[in-house]
């Protein structure tokens, strides 16, 4: 997994994304689990182009993801 930013900023990150793209966070999740199977990277890279998404918030969330992801597949 790529590098991330501090907890705090990914927090912040996180809590801005509906202010900036009119969807909440959960939403962004299930379009990036519905979305094309790739590396980190190339899903940071297909929600900045096909979702004109920031760096930023497209890497927050592809991070979020894959926190989830791993939380699932412990329990």
């Amino acid at each position: 997994m790529s590098h991330v930013y501090s907890e705090e900023t990914h927090r912040n990150l996180l809590a801005r994304i509906p202010a900036c793209t009119g969807r909440e966070v959960a939403d962004w999740l299930r379009t990036v689990e519905e979305g094309p199977a790739l590396g980190f990277e190339e899903k940071l890279s297909w929600l900045r182009h096909e979702h004109n998404l920031s760096y930023g918030h497209a890497k927050a969330l592809i991070h979020e993801f894959e926190l989830r992801r791993a939380a699932r597949k412990l329990v």
